[in-house]
This record gives structure tokens, C-alpha cells and sequence, in this order.
């Protein structure tokens, strides 16, 4: 049987604790077959085979990011890119270069805007962005999506320039002294005030901008994503992509139970979505909520309270008797649930959860995920390894230092930075740790991410460190993620009869300067035996 790939003469590191290293992968249809020596792997070569000389570069394989929104993200590639705008000059260049482009567009929408406009002390409202734009809706959304700031236009599109119709459950739209709403609106149900009238793409643009947000994918080596929104409309957009040939990575697809959601319809959309994605490429299985927004905005849940607001603790989405309710639920279905939950309050009340689901059903090996946890109480920690949950972080969440330009740090007393984004603690503490992006809220770049946690430096001298070595940060991004979806013997690692997920950098990652790990590229990324993405000239 002759080779239908083989990648050669790179220094392969497998994620495979019985054989760590290696020369060269061989690959027959969807599957490797060989992982070795050159000389045993280039034997196998065919007259239809394809050879690629690693050139000493790294192989290996594929990235699979734990928390991805690959359907949200791809619609957004549309609009004004705001990532990096950093004054209220470089917003308005950026939005009307877009309406350069697109001059007849009804709205414009802009995604990935930092916090600290117009000042770290100055909201952004309705009032600065009717200077850029006041002749049609303009809105932004921060980078973490649970923020988002609305023109005068928008709001009296959406009927809300007078407030919110009814107290929301999830979400505040802010109302100035004078009785008129600001211009801000904060986390789910409020936001969606404003994209309920907006115009939405069709099925065919919506297709077309989820092809575009997989090519985006593969060209960062990316080859699986756990899709951490999904329902069962999103799901037939993914299966119609999968009967195409056209989906490029393998999707994991949770479904997100929110809190009007009756018991009784989460156990109807679960069982019908795994009945109808249950391929190698596509997978249901699981259910998602959220227990907390986040701390840029003050709506993480929190042990503590915020500095400048020592009486807000942060108001959980669920409270905890129902949330336990509907985890005792899912865990009975046999659902893996992950639970978004970035304050230590919310991490504790997801982690009681499990607890009590635990306490009814018996224990098995479910899996339960905490998704972000930027913060964490110590007394928690050994919980995640007791109660067998996995703890899926995102590197890029956490600022570089104390006095950047994020406003993260000043929402959490210096004495407890200690406990934010606190990695190896999770890790020493027994969990299984795996990374993801949480694109679109940053990139999607495993090696971006993969930086962040080597690189990792305390915020003050008395602070551990937090910071990963390579080889840990690559498993969390590879086998562990593997492993967070129940694949572990499947992907995650490049041995014989595993599916042939594989990525080829442009260099050795072991051997350049840690500080040069994100100046990094993909050279070639396969998926499922296939060749996704292939660098040009390389």
C-alpha cells in the first residue's frame, strides 16, 4: 500500500508520550499510518504519492481550539474591523473607510472595538458616534461581544431610544438623566434589542462568510473547533458545508440552553441535533450556558466585589437551584455541559452545580467543562480534579501587565491578581487544562495563543508565575482538546491509525527564542487527509 502523503525531514513532535519524537508522518486516505524515521517513511512512497520535505520545521498536529464561535465570527468579517483602534480619530477613520467600500450599506456595524473609548473614564454613547455616522444605525461591539454601543439611529430603529420595553432578565440598556437611553446596551438581552432589526444575510451569504471564516481557520492550523453557540439552524448550515466537501475542520456543536429555555425543549433539541451530527466532521452531544458576563463590563459574577464598586458582586444568569436543576438534567441525558463563567463566583456556583448533579446521578465520566475562568478561589481549585471537570481557558484573555491599556486589571484588587487567569495553577491543582481563542473575541491564532502562555509574565513580583512550558501549551491546544471532546483516541496526537490532522510551521518551535513563537506562520495544514491550506512558495 503505497503513501498518499508524507511529510519528511521535520522535526515531529506527536503529543504521543510512547514515541514524543520523530522524523517523518505518513498518511493512507484520512488516516496516518506511519510515524518513524525518514528512511522507513519515504519506503512507502508511491508514484501517486505527494512528498513534502519538512526542512527541519515543526509538524504537528492539528490545532484544535476548545472555544470558537466559527458561524458568529465568519459574520462579522463583513463589517469594520475594529481590533487595535485605540482613539475615537482611528474609529472614525476605520468606519468611513468602510463606507468608502460600501457606500449604499443601510447599517454599519462595527466588531471588535477595545474598552476605554473615548476615555478609560468616559463611556462611549449614542453622542460620539452620531459624530461619525447620523444619517443611518451605526453600532460597535467590544471585542469581548457582551458590550455594545448604539447611534441615535440605531436605537430609534430598534424602539429603544427611550429604554428598554420591559426590565430584561440578562442585560441592561443604560438610561441617562435625561430619560433617553445612552447608547450603551450590556450582555445578551440587550443586545439582542439591536440585532433583532438589523438585516440579516441570507443563507447563501451566510454560507459564503462561514466559507471565508474556514479559510481563516486552516490558514492558522486549525482543524478541529469546539463551536461554543451552537442550535440546530447553525448545525444544518455546518452539515450543508460537510455535504459539499467544503467543511475544512471538524466541529464540535453544543447546544446553548439559555435561561427561558424549558427542560423539557433542551431534551428535544439535544437528542435531534445528535441524531443528525454525529459524522467525523460534525458532533453533537452537548449543551452550553452562560453564568456570568464578564469583568471589562462589571457583569462577572464575583467573591469579592469590583474595586470602585465594592457593593456589586456581579448578578449570576442562572440562579443556583436551577441551574443545578437543568445540570442534573443534561448530566442524566448524558450531555457534556460547558458553562461559560469568568468571575470566581460563577465558577463556584458552576462548579456547585456539577456537584449536585453529581450527588444524583452517581459519577461517570462526563467531562463537564468550565469555560474561561479568569478568576478563581484557591478553595476551588482542587475541585475541578475531584469532580473530574476540565478547565478550558483562552491565553490572549489575559492582558500582558497590570499598567496595559486593558481595563481588566483595575476590576480585581491587586492583592488577588494572583488568582486571575491563573493557569498553572489549574494546572498543579490536577485539571485538565485546555485553550481555545474565543474568536471572534480575539484571533483565532493558536500560535498567538501559544505565545501568550509561554511568554506569560506576573503583573507584580510577589504574583507566581503562570506562564506554560511549550510542550504543555501545544497538548492543551492538541491532545487535551482531544480528549476535552472525548476523541482522545482518535486525534489530538499524530500515531498510527489516528485521523490525519497535521500542521507544518515555518520553523522549529523548540528551537527559535521563546519571544519569537508568534511571529510564527503555517506552512501547510491537512485535514482529515486532505491538504486545507498550503502557503504559497513554501
Amino acid at each position: 500500500m503505497s503513501a498518499d502523503l508524507i511529510i519528511y525531514n521535520a522535526h515531529v513532535f506527536t503529543a504521543n508520550d510512547a514515541q514524543p519524537d520523530a522524523e517523518a508522518v505518513v498518511v493512507h486516505g484520512n488516516k496516518i499510518v506511519f510515524v518513524g524515521s525518514n528512511s522507513e517513511a519515504l519506503a512507502s512512497r508511491g508514484i501517486h504519492t505527494r512528498v513534502v520535505d519538512g526542512n527541519g520545521r515543526s509538524l504537528l498536529p492539528g490545532f484544535i481550539d476548545t472555544h470558537f464561535h466559527l458561524a458568529w465570527g465568519s459574520q462579522k468579517l463583513d463589517g469594520v474591523q475594529l481590533a487595535g483602534v485605540a482613539t475615537m480619530a482611528e474609529l472614525a477613520a476605520a468606519v468611513h473607510a468602510w463606507l468608502a467600500e460600501n457606500p449604499d450599506a443601510d447599517w454599519v456595524a462595527g466588531y471588535g472595538l477595545s474598552y476605554g473609548l473615548p476615555t478609560p473614564d468616559e463611556p462611549l454613547t449614542r453622542h460620539h458616534l452620531d459624530q461619525i455616522i447620523s444619517d443611518r444605525p451605526f453600532m460597535v461591539y467590544t471585542y469581548d461581544v457582551h458590550s455594545l454601543f448604539a447611534n441615535t439611529a440605531a436605537l430609534q430603529q430598534a424602539n429603544i431610544l427611550h429604554g428598554a420595553p420591559r426590565p430584561l432578565a440578562n442585560g441592561e440598556v443604560v438610561v441617562g438623566a435625561d430619560g433617553l437611553a445612552t447608547g450603551e446596551l450590556y450582555e445578551e438581552d440587550a443586545t439582542r434589542l439591536i440585532r433583532r432589526v438589523m438585516p440579516e444575510p441570507d443563507e447563501a451569504a451566510t454560507l459564503r462568510l462561514i466559507q471565508k471564516g474556514l479559510a481563516l481557520a486552516a490558514a492558522h492550523g486549525l482543524t478541529s473547533v469546539h463551536n461554543m453557540d451552537g442550535d440546530l439552524a447553525q448545525g444544518k448550515l455546518y452539515a450543508a458545508l460537510e455535504e459539499q466537501n467544503a467543511l475544512t475542520l471538524r466541529l464540535s456543536l453544543p447546544y446553548w440552553v439559555k435561561p427561558k429555555t424549558p427542560l423539557a425543549e433542551m431534551q428535544r433539541q439535544t437528542n435531534q441535533m445528535r441524531q443528525l451530527f454525529n459524522s467525523d466532521k460534525l458532533r453533537a452531544g452537548g449543551v452550553k450556558f452562560f453564568m456570568d458576563g464578564v469583568y471589562e463590563s462589571y457583569t462577572a459574577v464575583t467573591l469579592d466585589g469590583y474595586p470602585d464598586q465594592p457593593h456589586n458582586f456581579g448578578e449570576p444568569i442562572w440562579d443556583a437551584s436551577t441551574f443545578a436543576k437543568f445540570a442534573t438534567a443534561a448530566d442524566a441525558l448524558g450531555l457534556q455541559i460547558a458553562v461559560h463563567a469568568c468571575g470566581n463566583g460563577a465558577v463556584r456556583r458552576v462548579l456547585d452545580g456539577y456537584e449536585a448533579a453529581q450527588r444524583v446521578n452517581g459519577r461517570r465520566d462526563s467531562r463537564h467543562r468550565v469555560e474561561h475562568i479568569e478568576m478563581v478561589h484557591p478553595a476551588d481549585l482542587p475541585r475541578f480534579a475531584q469532580l473530574g471537570v476540565i478547565a478550558s481557558m483562552q491565553p490572549l484573555h489575559a492582558p500582558d501587565s497590570a499598567t496595559s491599556e486593558d481595563v481588566w486589571p483595575q476590576r480585581i484588587a491587586p492583592e488577588n491578581w494572583q488568582h486571575a487567569f491563573a493557569w498553572q495553577n489549574v494546572r498543579q491543582a490536577g485539571a485538565t487544562l485546555v485553550f481555545g481563542s474565543d474568536w471572534p473575541v480575539v484571533s483565532l491564532n493558536p500560535l498567538l495563543g501559544i505565545h501568550a502562555a509561554v511568554n506569560r509574565q506576573p503583573w507584580q513580583a510577589s504574583d507566581p508565575s503562570q506562564a506554560q512550558t511549550l510542550a504543555d501549551a501545544i497538548c492543551s491546544y492538541t491532545r487535551d482538546a482531544a480528549y476535552a471532546e472525548f476523541q482522545e483516541t482518535r486525534k489530538g496526537q499524530l500515531q498510527p491509525g489516528f485521523l490525519a490532522d497535521l500542521v507544518l510551521l515555518s520553523d522549529n518551535i523548540f528551537a527559535i527564542p521563546p519571544q519569537e513563537i508568534g511571529q510564527l506562520a503555517v506552512d501547510l495544514t491537512v485535514c482529515d487527509g486532505a491538504v486545507v491550506y498550503e502557503k504559497e512558495g513554501a
